[in-house]
């Protein structure tokens, strides 16, 4: 057996857990602040280039405790190292669940991989690979959709700043009047197109790649294709068939999902644009969240301790979602790609068991950057009533030497969380000012935006996924839900309806 299957709702620590909640959910956090004396000490973790304060919280230190039982009963320490010896934990597919090995320098295959990535783009960036006419390349487009997309399109922006001078752009959606409007920009002599599909037969990515093929050959010619395409794929064949040279052709693990693939072969886009050197650093800042997340006490464990507030939110006050909230513009892509992550790996129903879960499994995920929420959606976190717990990320220092404006970014970071929390007593006569405060929320700051922290903050939330997933113990890494309507799409495309309801019918006759 590879991962423990454990109902978490049948075991002791839960069972206090819903006595604990009774006594204290309708307590303010400024109640714990009063009756805990070493609470900043017990709800921060120090850690690397982290700082985590999650004092900020609707959970007492008595909760806490027992969130920690938890993970003991449910064998959190065992199933970690089932996930990192290769073990077959994603079970309903037979696979191993590997992608931290990517960001590791122990697997011959993952070195052999890492070196090709490498060697491209140091070619690349130095002018050593040239287009077909000679000229260099200046422009590099992702085609592929998901995990293939969300990844390196939200790190190449979050880490423009450490851009080498290669431009990235990205198509996933299958619409022509995007893809068209981008080819109009492009230049086929200075572009390097990379397709990224597992199997090359994903339909959204093959389209538009022949989309592309079709319009570079009317600029250039079919054997050129060799110098301007690749791909990351398993089928060696269907690349080759297409034009594609056996050396451009780079393989994803069959351990590794999609949406956690952009350590690997799928992340040859983000080592174009900022460099080998760079990419170095981004997968050895997520291999020291991975050390720290093996080896660190859950109570000092920033991935376990964030899964263990996420869990107390939405099984016991039945939060449904939970906001993400960088204050740093480049990480705008960060709440869509953790949104993936996290939703596609437990929005499940289903236990390890095969029995269906009475229980809360996978929160939504949202969040947009601050300060620009702040005039948007931040008005029903203050006095909606809704509880959302929130991660607010800010760095200490900005990547670029303007510290007055920092001050003011970080000014707006610190006001929330503490007005989030306090709130504002009014007179009766101006209720409609008055604001409760208590919602919670957790502050995390790390010392500069850099591909090293990057990529220690994206395997923190990896992490605190797997998390999750196993306490709660489901299956997170599979994602049927997702290949339903992939395969019901193939059959509307040969024109069957046979499965299909009568309100969809009538629709398609309007499409």
């Amino acid at each position: 057996m590879a991962l423990s299957k454990i109902n978490p709702t049948k075991l002791s620590s839960w069972k206090k857990l819903v006595q604990q909640f009774d006594k204290e959910n309708n307590l303010h956090i400024n109640d714990f602040f009063k009756e805990e004396n070493n609470r900043l000490d017990e709800f921060c973790i120090n850690w690397e280039n982290f700082y985590v304060d999650f004092s900020k919280n609707r959970l007492s230190n008595n909760s806490f405790k027992l969130l920690t039982d938890l993970c003991k009963e449910t064998n959190l320490k065992n199933n970690i190292k089932k996930y990192f010896n290769g073990s077959i934990i994603n079970e309903t597919e037979n696979r191993a669940v590997l992608h931290t090995a990517l960001r590791s320098s122990e697997n011959d295959e993952v070195n052999k991989t890492l070196k090709k990535i490498i060697n491209i783009s140091d070619e690349i960036n130095s002018a050593k690979r040239l287009g077909y006419s000679g000229k260099k390349i200046t422009d590099v487009v992702n085609i592929g959709i998901g995990g293939s997309h969300l990844g390196p399109e939200m790190v190449t922006e979050a880490l423009l700043n450490y851009s080498q001078g290669i431009k990235p752009h990205f198509i996933s959606n299958i619409d022509p009047d995007f893809t068209s409007k981008l080819l109009e920009k492009l230049n086929p002599e200075t572009t390097i197109f990379i397709i990224v599909s597992k199997t090359f037969s994903t339909i959204e990515t093959l389209e538009n790649a022949n989309k592309i093929r079709t319009w570079f050959i009317k600029n250039a010619s079919e054997n050129s294709i060799k110098n301007h395409f690749i791909s990351i794929s398993n089928n060696t064949e269907a690349p080759k068939k297409f034009g594609i040279s056996a050396e451009n052709i780079l393989s994803i693990p069959e351990w590794v999902g999609g949406r956690f693939s952009l350590w690997g072969s799928v992340g040859l886009v983000i080592s174009i644009v900022i460099g080998s050197e760079n990419f170095n650093d981004f997968l050895k800042g997520a291999n020291r969240m991975d050390i720290h997340f093996k080896s660190s006490p859950f109570e000092r464990n920033i991935p376990v301790v964030l899964a263990l507030i996420s869990i107390w939110y939405n099984n016991f006050f039945k939060c449904e979602t939970e906001a993400v909230l960088p204050y740093s513009q480049f990480l705008s892509k960060l709440p869509d790609y953790l949104q993936q992550a996290s939703m596609e790996s437990n929005g499940k129903n289903i236990d390890r068991n095969g029995k269906k879960v009475d229980y809360e499994t996978g929160s939504i995920v949202w969040g947009s950057t601050g300060t620009n929420a702040q005039h948007a959606f931040f008005q029903l976190l203050h006095q909606g009533t809704k509880i959302i717990p929130t991660d607010f990320i800010a760095f200490k220092r900005p990547i670029h030497g303007d510290s007055n404006q920092h001050k003011i970014l970080n000014s707006n970071f610190l006001a929330q969380t503490n007005a989030l929390m306090i709130g504002k007593s009014t007179s009766s006569e101006n209720i409609h000012k008055n604001i409760d405060g208590n919602k919670p929320s957790n502050s995390i700051v790390i010392n500069k935006l850099n591909p090293f922290n990057l990529g220690s903050l994206i395997a923190m939330y990896e992490n605190k996924i797997f998390t999750i997933g196993s306490i709660l113990n489901i299956y997170s890494y599979d994602q049927w839900g997702v290949e339903l309507g992939k395969s019901i799409a193939k059959e509307i495309l040969l024109g069957h309806d046979e499965g299909l309801d009568k309100s969809t019918k009538k629709i398609r006759k309007q499409l």
